[in-house]
């Protein structure tokens, strides 16, 4: 038995799947990648993310990790992303790489850091050819205002306020390292970086600091809906469609 845990580098348009997670009944990006695995090499085989993004969410820079036994035959990573791809068509889905790691390699576990990116196409006309890319809002929008007040987030907290309900994670407490704000044209980006996040974390911040954006909060108001660690203090989830899992360290 010649046993080998694989690493996939994995880009994806999430639009029109339930997420990353393989679901009984709805289309999703786990399930997608599995069955291409299967159709390689006849084996059922289950991969595991560094995150899972939510539906309608995409990833440029998503990571997962799963074994397989080729025997003795050769296999490169150049190979099984080019085999991979061409099984996982037509599905908006590319395996942009792919290596042999170590066997306690874990995709999620051992990741050190995650970057994600939220985009707001902030113009009157509703977005064309980013459509499912984005989150359009017509009213301007202060970036420079956005930035300033996404500093009172950084740090350690209790990000209750910026929490779904439906989380899973055992504390609402996470160490924000980065989060910073910025505009190019009619674009807005709002880029996070941590060890982790709660679910729909980086959606509520984008929600909240829209409305600093549009003049309606200011960044005290940020800092007291932190402190109050009540998600109704919170401003609004912004949609999945302008989110990107874009990069994990490990």
């Amino acid at each position: 038995m010649s046993l080998k845990r694989w690493k996939l580098i994995i880009e994806y348009d999430g639009t029109n799947y339930s997420g990353w997670q393989r679901q009984n009944t709805d289309p999703s990006i786990q399930q997608a990648i599995e069955e291409a695995i299967t159709k390689f090499c006849q084996q059922k085989i289950s991969i595991t993310a560094a995150g899972r993004t939510d539906a309608g969410v995409h990833a440029c820079g998503q990571v997962a990790h799963f074994d397989l036994d080729y025997g003795d035959r050769p296999l490169s990573g150049h190979d099984l992303a080019k085999a991979l791809n061409a099984h996982l068509r037509p599905h908006p889905v590319a395996i942009l790489q792919a290596e042999i790691v170590d066997s306690n390699f874990h995709a999620r576990f051992s990741a050190t850091n995650k970057m994600y990116r939220y985009q707001i196409l902030n113009r009157p006309g509703p977005a064309t050819f980013q459509r499912t890319q984005v989150w359009h809002v017509k009213h301007p929008m202060d970036a420079e205002k956005m930035h300033d007040a996404a500093q009172v987030l950084i740090g350690h907290h209790d990000f209750t306020t910026f929490r779904d309900s439906q989380c899973q994670s055992k504390s609402p407490e996470k160490t924000l390292d980065r989060l910073d704000v910025r505009r190019q044209g009619d674009l807005i980006t709002i880029e996070a970086e941590a060890r982790s996040f709660l679910h729909h974390q980086i959606r509520n911040f984008a929600g909240t600091l829209a409305l600093v954006g549009q003049g309606r909060w200011t960044a005290q108001q940020v800092r007291e809906a932190l402190e109050a660690k009540d998600r109704t203090k919170g401003g609004p989830t912004a949609p999945p469609s302008g989110l990107f899992l874009f990069r994990v360290d490990y």
